[in-house]
This record gives structure tokens, sequence and C-alpha cells, in this order.
């Protein structure tokens, strides 16, 4: 495809077929298209749980310095930093920035009134994630995502290039057809360092003040925001 695949042109310029029988259901396959294509015009946005330890072991063996972004909203779990300091080390070509909101905490607690996040959990996003990201994404035409169709409904009909309204960019979901076993599997097959709130019952891992173990393990994500009619910090909601 000479002409490329942007927000502006993807209506006229439909998305390239990928095959999902493959040895990685068609992971390897569209990140190799999607650097190819947009070289250092495209980043991945990691949040380093399974799925994105996942992502980073297949984007190192086709960018190895590839660029990588954890929104760090400050109020994380230490054992998420933990993880990023050893991937740091497992990957030391990687350009991973942790990139944080304009208001700390303490200025948000001023002027928004302290715990937004039990208040307002959707606002709290909106300026420790939703912001951030827009502001990442000032110049990229694309973006990677570790979505997959079994996480929720919400996800169920997500495609491997999405057109994004919300971040005005294509969004590159290599993992759509991976199930929860299909991950772990990798993982474990490639000695892969993650997260270990895993093994005691997170399958979703966010900020430390909105997940909790999850309630239902039919329902991966039931652990996020519970109580609070939320099932998305916003970044995918168009």
């Amino acid at each position: 495809m000479s002409l490329a695949l942007t927000y502006e042109n993807i209506d006229t310029n439909p998305p390239v077929n990928f095959s999902s029988d493959t040895d990685t259901k068609g992971a390897l396959e569209v990140l190799t298209w999607a650097y190819d294509m947009y070289k250092e015009e495209i980043v991945y946005a990691c949040s380093f749980g399974i799925e994105g330890i996942v992502l980073i072991d297949l984007i190192s063996k086709v960018k190895p310095d590839a660029k990588i972004v954890f929104l760090d909203t400050d109020v994380h779990f230490k054992e998420t930093y933990e993880l990023i300091e050893k991937v740091k080390k497992r990957y030391p070509d990687l350009r991973i920035e942790m990139k944080k909101p304009k208001l700390t905490l303490e200025e948000q607690a001023k002027e928004y009134g302290e715990e937004l996040w039990l208040t307002k959990p959707n606002k709290c996003c909106e300026i420790r994630k939703v912001i951030p990201l827009h502001e990442v994404l000032t110049n990229p035409t694309a973006w990677i995502s570790g979505l997959r169709r079994e996480q929720s409904e919400t996800r169920k009909h997500t495609q491997y290039l999405n057109k994004d309204n919300k971040f005005k960019s294509i969004k590159v979901c290599p993992l759509i057809h991976w199930t929860w076993k299909d991950v772990w599997r990798y993982a474990h097959k490639n000695s892969l360092d993650y997260n270990i709130l895993h093994d005691q019952g997170y399958p979703s891992i966010g900020c430390k003040t909105c997940t909790q173990p999850a309630i239902n393990m039919d329902d991966l994500r039931s652990g996020r925001w519970s109580g609070k009619g939320k099932t998305e910090c916003g970044l995918h909601l168009q």
C-alpha cells in the first residue's frame, strides 16, 4: 500500500487484511506491518499488565528500540513500578517514557477535592490518563493497544486496525484474537517477567485506588472500579 493508513483516510483507504491463522494469531504480522508503515510515528501505550508484557516481547522482535509510554498516574501499585524496572533491564534498548499528568495528586485534591477517584472516577481518569495520552498522541499517527475481544463486551468488536475518534489516530490492536490462556501460555513459554499481583487474583491491574481482585473470573475486569458502574478508564471509549 503506497499511501499510509491514517485517521483522515481510513474510510477511503481500507485497512489491510491480516490472517489470524498464524503462530501469534496475526499479532507479529500486524506489528511488523505497523512499524514498517509508521516507523517513528507509532507508540505503544502500555499498562504493564500481562497482555502488555506479551506485546512488549513481540514488539522487541520487530523494533528493539520502540517507544513505550506508561501513563504514570502516581497511584499505581508498587508491584507495577517494580515490574517496569525489570522490563527496562530485560529490554535495554526500549525507550520507556513515564508520562505523568500535569496535576500532582496534591494539586488535584486542592482543585477537585480529596480522593477524586471515589467521588468522580471518570474525572480522575480524564485528568490522570486520558489527557496525558492526548498529549502523547499529538504527533504520532498511530498507537498500539493490548485490547483483546475476549476481555469485555465493550471490546468484542475491536479490529486489528481501528479508527480512533477520541485521539484522531489509528489504534493498532495485535492481540484481538488471543485468549487469556494464549497470553499466559506465551508468557510462560518465554519466561517473561510479570506483575505478581496476577497470582493474587488480579487479572486486570490499574491504579491501586480503583483495582481489586476480580469478583468473577469469567469477567476479567470485574475488579476494576467495583461498585462505580464503570468498566473503562476512557482511553478506549469513542
